[in-house]
Parts: structure tokens; C-alpha cells; sequence
């Protein structure tokens, strides 16, 4: 075990912060290791950390020439698309999606907060024909409906569940092991949530972003879309003025990129807020 993961494990302890899993890579690398904290499954919730792995099935499909950020959602979803929705989705792009501006109500589909049984079997439908609270681009309202919308419009374009295209250009490329997405009640990826997955797995994509798209060797992402992500930003948000970036979720999840150090960490637990911020100022002064 690195000393870094030694070190963050014994700070967690000592400071009584609940974390389950510690993952990272480093020193610019590409080899993954993990510690255990506190004892849990292998794989956990990481709940809107998954955001990030919509983004990056969104690139997949840019780089290959298959969508474009700037096509509006109701082109992409075609026959999918209601009778009576808001004629102000005519005019969302899948970069206003991406960016939380789709006009939604803040929390809008949120399955770990709200009960899932009244959003009917039928996301998409409840989804588009619920009313807008504003037009979209006009504001930044979070919202997890963005990314379930996001899932959808990939498989689209790809032919395939979001999650199947992952495994095949993410997960299996970068030895994920165990990893599944949520999947709603018709059988798509949630895209915003409900990724379950290992912390030095999810550290691995940390890293992906941070080799400017590259694992090992092998290109899997565009240096492109990587600058698009962090410079726009699409979840991989920055955290410091050094260049360093993350993507948290519920109860303290975090992936979370030091490219001075040639670091990619991610943890996963159930934290207070003050327990995470006292963990990004480790890992950002370590």
C-alpha cells in the first residue's frame, strides 16, 4: 500500500471520519490500489459521482462523430418526445443538459431522495411533460432528470444501454471489475445516479481525465473532449486554484484529480460535510 493511501486511511481514523473505501492512483501512473476503512461491500453507491460517466459516454460518442453537444434533445429523442410537453424543450441542447439548464425544478427525479414508485414506470414521459420553471439555459438549476435525459439521448445514438456502452469502452478497458449502474423501471441507465462500483475503479477514470484521455498506452478519450469537460465544466469541477478538479456525491462520495501531484483519488463512505471538507484538504495539502 502507498504511503499516501496509509497516511489518508490513518487520518480518517483518527479524526473519526466514516469513510468505507479509499481508491487511488498516482505518481502519474496507472496502476490502482485501494484501502478499507471502515468494512462494507466491495462496491457502493456513489450517487451523483455517476454524472461523470455520463460525461464521458456523451465523449465517446463526440469523438466518434455520433452526436454533438449543440443538437437540441428533442431532435435526438424523436418519437420519444410527448404530446403536450413544454414547447420550450425545443430549443435544449445537450450542452444546456449537461450544464443543469434544462428549466426543471431543482431536485427534479431524484430517486435517492424522493420516492421513485410516483415518477410512474415511464421516467422520460413524466420527465417532459412536467412543468418548467424557467426557460432553459436561462439558470443553473441541479437537477438528476439532466442526466437521466443524458442516458437516454446516448443510448440513442449509440444503439446500446449507456451502461453497455461504458463496459465496453470504459470499464473493460481500464479493468473495472465489480460495476453496474441503476437502471430505471424500463430498463435504462439512471445516467445521474445509482453507480455502483469499486473506489480504485472510480479513481481510474479520475486518472483517465488526467493522462488527457489516454489509459496506458491506449487513447480512449479525445484530448479534446477532456479539455471540453474541465473547461466548460461538465461535473469535473475545479477545487483549487493548481489546476486540481472533483465530482462529488451524496453522504461525502468523491473523485477527486491532484495533476500536480499525479494524483487520482476517490473515496466512499457516509461523511459529514465537514468530514469532506476536512478529506479534500488532505489530499490537497498532502
Amino acid at each position: 500500500m502507498s504511503q499516501f493511501l496509509s497516511d489518508m486511511a490513518s487520518f480518517c481514523r483518527e479524526n473519526n471520519i466514516n469513510v468505507y473505501w479509499i481508491g487511488a492512483v498516482e505518481n502519474n501512473g496507472y496502476e490502482d490500489e485501494r484501502v478499507s476503512v471502515v468494512p462494507a461491500d466491495n462496491s457502493t453507491n456513489t450517487y451523483s459521482c455517476a454524472k461523470a460517466f455520463t460525461v464521458t459516454a456523451v465523449g465517446l460518442l463526440v469523438d466518434r462523430g455520433l452526436l454533438s453537444v449543440d443538437e437540441k434533445v428533442t431532435d435526438i429523442l424523436g418519437d420519444l418526445c410527448p404530446e403536450g410537453m413544454d414547447p420550450r424543450w425545443q430549443n435544449t441542447t445537450v450542452d444546456m443538459a449537461l450544464r443543469h439548464r434544462v428549466g426543471l425544478p431543482e431536485g427534479f427525479l431524484d430517486i435517492d431522495v424522493g420516492d421513485p414508485r410516483r415518477f410512474t414506470e415511464d421516467y422520460l414521459t413524466y420527465m417532459l411533460k412536467a412543468p418548467l420553471v424557467g426557460d432553459p439555459d436561462a439558470a443553473f438549476i441541479y437537477t438528476d432528470a439532466a442526466y437521466y435525459l443524458l442516458s437516454r439521448v446516448v443510448e440513442l445514438r449509440a444503439g446500446k444501454n449507456m451502461d453497455d456502452l461504458l463496459r465496453e469502452h470504459i470499464y473493460n478497458p481500464l479493468g473495472y471489475r465489480e460495476v453496474g449502474f441503476n437502471r430505471c423501471p424500463e430498463g435504462h441507465a439512471m445516467g445521474a445516479t445509482g453507480l455502483y462500483i469499486r473506489a480504485d475503479d472510480l479513481a481510474k477514470l479520475g486518472a483517465l481525465y488526467m493522462h488527457g484521455g489516454e489509459w496506458n498506452g491506449q487513447r480512449i478519450l479525445s484530448k479534446e473532449w477532456v479539455d471540453t469537460v474541465l473547461s466548460r465544466p461538465y461535473e469535473l469541477g475545479p477545487i483549487d486554484k493548481n489546476g486540481s478538479y472533483a465530482k462529488g456525491g451524496m453522504y461525502g462520495q468523491m473523485l477527486m484529480v491532484v495533476p500536480s501531484k499525479g494524483r487520482a483519488v476517490a473515496w466512499e463512505g457516509f461523511v459529514t460535510d465537514d468530514g469532506a471538507h476536512r478529506l479534500l484538504k488532505f489530499v490537497l495539502e498532502y
